[in-house]
């Protein structure tokens, strides 16, 4: 298990505790974290999931690929250097307290 927060782009927040091996897409979702609307339900589809990953954590994530950068290119709010989708971050004990940040819109 391990924590992550979720900070909507008012500034609210909502931390989880999920287990190793969830997205973090999937987590919010079932726990009704706004902002998260994971429309295709985590295929690389989309980029409903939209999320901007805090500096610290970018470099414990997996290397983007094609599929997750050709979707972020979609996304209805701006894309950053630290824009991910979060059906591609799978919680892990080396994510223990991510915290990420959802844009102002998804779609």
């Amino acid at each position: 298990m391990g924590m992550v927060t979720f900070i909507a782009h008012d500034g609210s927040s909502q931390t989880l505790d999920i287990p190793d091996g969830t997205s973090l897409m999937h987590a919010a979702i079932l726990s009704g974290v706004p902002d998260i609307l994971g429309e295709c339900g985590g295929s690389q589809m989309c980029a409903t999931c939209h999320v901007y990953v805090d500096a610290p954590w970018l470099a414990l994530l997996p290397a983007m690929q094609a599929p997750e950068d050709g979707m972020l290119e979609s996304a209805t709010s701006e894309r950053r250097a630290e824009s991910r989708l979060s059906c591609q971050i799978v919680m892990s004990p080396a994510l223990d307290g991510i915290v990420v940040r959802t844009p102002p819109t998804q779609v």
